[in-house]
């Protein structure tokens, strides 16, 4: 059935209030252990607003034109809110008429062909401070416009101003970037089903309520309703509803967050049973996303930034500031932290040195500075820190004194935090997080440390086992698999992440006990980490678990085909199992998501190399250098390849450029002076060498392929100069102790 079909009939049920004495009773399905199947919630089950507005008028109204309500309608008179009077907007070449036929809504802008099409705006998304408009496209894809209408200002505007996005990149509004089946849809609608076929690159996405309505947050209310009918004022929640009073505030968090985090989706669909962690799988703390110290960079929304809070650690849940169905906040200005902060202490001059009554005495400006998103949108980071100006002149981070400073910088903050507050009185996590996320020496310390300490945050602690990878895996075993038993599962998850990817099964019957996880999540990312295990290799005990979470796996894969990560991580499970064949089929198929991914497009070419298949590789070389002529391990790749066939004049020639964008890489200058060599070119070899050690004059495998050199040319003097230079560094090492007899024998 259409999507446009359903909603028709969607809309007449709304005229029928379905009877509360049906036989037929809704089994809840909140429950807590992995023997749940997740099995479709029927539409019959879901009322509507309509039908909770009965006796729950209060809250009806209150949630009756909020971001919920207004998170998707059908585009009409009513719900339109941009200028499509035949207007016209230019933004990066391209220009969009926006315009109406009759009553209906269009745009004529860029398609995917690169061409100019008229399409129809079937639905709207949001109301303030934007509202987009969504178009529908064959094979049941409906796409978000990139162009947006300003609520406030009352004007079109491009959502990303400064990219130049071509027809053909996978962010493009006609295709993956903006696809409403993949990107909103699960957030935006009540009871989401995707519904992706990867074969035909098509969805049949349903729902049950176009827009965010009671039953998104309170689940299906059939049962609700004929329990309430049945009892009467003997009525006892039965478990059938989620987010009641009832709810623990750490509870009501993850359930919150089902929407309000950045994560990936485990399940096929969210059926309100189990917990969090049994549909998603939340983003932690790394660079491009978050800035070092846990603050939000990109978008990231709010459950990822408000866990690291001490809000979050005391117990204080979303709604204790916003309305659980208004979703305003409770409060204006400082009153609402002053539910909880003592006024007389914090909301003066002497604890925040500004004016009162204005805009830098505000709470919100200093512990929860924000940035703009979708162009206009602006979103205050929910991690409620105190400023660290300091963190700022040592790493870079941002702080909210040089956020409203800006003609001041870091130094001068930290000198005036000084002044007016002293020293640093607490330790915040990010102390230890941010020198192990950018590498140095002895960054690892810190993040064991902060690992170790259970005080810490969960998802700091998380992160902290993802950014101890940057240093040598082999070194930290012991403590990845004392992780794989933390009580924390975010911790345990981001464990499996770190040690699913190393390439060895020394370590992986750690892994065995974790296919009994009580959240699914991380069954599967145990699971995936025993990709390479035949199913008769396993011990006993663990079989039917293996078996089970096998199909909780290729539910989790194949409801996330439609990204390019989902066919990524379906071709390192393949790879994992030796399988190089249905490995490079997952990288091609991610590659058909986005065509211009070059990093997915270097590891399909290696693939090819490595599978022998050189004609493809050279063309997937090629086509990243044509994509980025300036990456230079591209080139280098490359001139590997060439040489392994002999073609070594065209090798050179990549090894060149490969020098010349890459100056500093050694194994550059090793591999060419190798290639100069094979060609009987003496000269050029000797001179690459000397170039190379010019950048690294200690490098052993320079010096000892300088050396031989010398030593074939009867340069016997040179070699045995570079050689007592080796066997100096490395007075252990008995190969170069010969080589260096046995050029003085020769002397």
């Amino acid at each position: 059935m259409k999507l446009i079909q359903y909603l028709f009939l969607l809309l007449i049920c709304y005229c029928f209030l379905i009877s509360c004495k049906e036989e037929k009773s809704y089994i809840p399905v909140a429950v807590k252990n992995h023997s749940f199947s997740y099995e479709h919630l029927n539409d019959s089950l879901f009322l509507g607003d309509k039908k909770c507005k009965e006796c729950h008028q209060k809250e009806f109204k209150s949630w009756k034109g909020s971001h919920h309500d207004k998170a998707m309608e059908i585009a009409d008179s009513t719900t339109v809110l941009g200028d499509f009077s035949n207007t016209t907007y230019v933004s990066q070449g391209i220009t969009s008429r926006f315009y109406k036929n009759e009553k209906d809504f269009y745009v004529n802008t860029e398609g995917p062909d690169g061409k100019y099409h008229d399409y129809k705006i079937v639905y709207t998304f949001g109301f303030t401070p934007l509202q987009q408009y969504i178009v529908k496209f064959p094979n049941g894809r409906y796409q978000c416009l990139r162009m947006a209408w300003d609520t406030n200002k009352n004007k079109w505007f491009d959502l990303y101003p400064d990219f130049k996005i071509v027809h053909s990149e996978w962010l493009h509004w006609s295709r993956g970037g903006l696809n409403w089946n993949t990107m909103c849809a699960d957030c935006h609608s009540t009871n989401v089903r995707k519904n992706y076929t990867q074969k035909t690159e098509s969805y049949t996405t349903k729902y049950s309520l176009i827009n965010v309505s009671c039953e998104a947050c309170h689940g299906p209310g059939k049962q609700h309703v004929i329990d309430v009918n049945k009892l009467g004022d003997d009525y006892v929640d039965s478990g059938t509803f989620l987010m009641t009073n009832n709810t623990s505030p750490k509870d009501l968090v993850d359930q919150c967050a089902r929407c309000h985090m950045r994560r990936e989706q485990f399940s096929e669909a969210y059926n309100f049973s189990g917990t969090l962690l049994d549909h998603y799988y939340p983003q932690v703390i790394e660079e491009g996303l978050y800035h070092a110290d846990g603050q939000i960079s990109e978008e990231v929304y709010v459950y990822g930034s408000f866990i690291q809070s001490k809000m979050y650690q005391n117990n204080i849940s979303c709604n204790n500031c916003h309305d659980s169905h208004s979703l305003e906040l409770k409060f204006e200005g400082n009153k609402l932290c002053a539910q909880c902060h003592d006024v007389q202490k914090y909301d003066t001059t002497t604890h925040h040195f500004h004016e009162m009554g204005t805009e830098s005495a505000q709470c919100v400006n200093c512990h929860m500075p924000g940035k703009y998103y979708m162009g206009i949108d602006y979103r205050r980071d929910h991690s409620l820190r105190v400023p660290r100006p300091d963190l700022s002149v040592a790493y870079g981070t941002p702080n909210a004194c040089t956020n409203c400073h800006s003609d001041k910088d870091n130094k001068w903050a930290w000198a005036g935090f000084q002044k007016l507050y002293g020293k640093v009185d607490s330790t915040h996590f990010s102390e230890k997080l941010i020198p192990g996320i950018h590498k140095q020496p002895n960054g690892y310390i810190k993040l064991l440390e902060l690992i170790q300490n259970k005080k810490n945050p969960n998802i700091a602690r998380a992160s902290a086992v993802k950014a101890l990878s940057n240093y040598n895996i082999q070194n930290f075993m012991e403590d990845y698999i004392a992780l794989l038993n933390d009580e924390s599962p975010i911790v345990r998850g981001a464990s499996l992440d770190v040690l699913g990817e190393i390439n060895t099964i020394d370590y992986i019957s750690y892994f065995f006990p974790l296919l009994k996880d009580p959240k699914q999540s991380i069954r599967i990312k145990a699971f995936f980490g025993l990709s390479g295990v035949p199913i008769h290799e396993l011990p006993e005990i663990y079989k039917d678990d293996y078996v089970k979470v096998e199909k909780e796996f290729w539910t989790y894969i194949n409801a996330n085909t439609d990204f390019l990560g989902g066919n990524v991580k379906k071709a390192n499970y393949f790879l994992k199992k030796g399988d190089y064949g249905k490995g490079i089929a997952g990288y091609e198929d991610a590659l058909k998501i986005d065509g211009l991914n070059n990093s997915v497009r270097l590891t399909l070419a290696n693939l090819y190399y490595q599978n022998e298949e050189y004609d493809k590789a050279e063309s997937a070389f090629e086509k990243v250098i044509e994509l980025e002529p300036k990456y230079g391990p591209t080139y280098y790749s490359l001139a590997l390849l060439l040489a392994e066939q002999e073609r070594i004049d065209e090798a050179i020639v990549k090894l060149k450029k490969a020098k010349k964008i890459m100056p500093n890489n050694i194994r550059v200058y090793y591999n060419l002076s190798l290639l100069y060599d094979k060609k009987k070119d003496a000269r050029n070899a000797e001179k690459t060498l000397i170039e190379g050690l010019k950048i690294d004059a200690n490098n052993e495998s320079l010096l000892y392929t300088l050396a031989y050199y010398y030593s074939n040319a009867k340069a016997y003097t040179k070699a045995r100069n570079i050689l007592e230079k080796l066997v100096k560094n490395h007075p252990k090492n008995l190969q170069y102790m010969n080589f260096l007899n046995q050029i003085k024998s020769q002397q």
